[in-house]
């Protein structure tokens, strides 16, 4: 019997930890970017104020790069979002659309106005780029400049 309950012990011990070790790791990189153990994230449809970029409201400098990667930890939290691949970009990141229970969070970053419609690849987030805008949420209450025009400005300064 003795042995029999070092045996039981032994295996929820070992199962417990592997699967504490199991557990993928999560990065959030900026607002449209995420890392889920080993696999590189791009959110499908969306475009993201870049790390470095600020914005401007009331004449004060907002990082609003730094508050929309903010906005996707704070909605991601402890889960681990669930991904549908889409295709992969240029740099090798798996574009998709990730959910945190069945809520997608490129909607839920654009919605929010931490992100824009990216639609040179889609339409699917006009709508809730026209509701986080006409209500002058996140990035819509400042003055920014688009993600992508951001990255092309900063590429030429090089």
């Amino acid at each position: 019997m003795e042995f029999f309950k070092r045996y039981l012990l032994s295996f929820f011990i070992i199962f417990f930890t592997s699967n504490i070790l199991a557990a993928e790791t999560i990065k959030i990189v900026d607002g449209d970017t995420i890392h889920i153990g080993n696999i590189k994230y791009r959110l499908f449809g969306i475009d993201a104020p870049e790390i470095s970029q600020q914005c401007k409201k009331d004449n004060k400098t907002i990082l609003c790069g730094v508050d929309a990667k903010k906005m996707l930890e704070n909605k991601i939290g402890k889960e681990t979002p669930k991904c549908i691949s889409q295709t992969k970009d240029k740099y090798n990141r798996v574009v998709a659309e990730c959910f945190i229970q069945s809520e997608n969070l490129s909607s839920y970053m654009v919605r929010s106005g931490y992100a824009v419609a990216y639609r040179k690849y889609s339409s699917k987030f006009v709508e809730d780029e026209k509701y986080a805008k006409n209500n002058k949420l996140g990035i819509w209450s400042t003055k920014f400049q688009n993600p992508e025009e951001f990255r092309r400005y900063k590429s030429s300064q090089k």
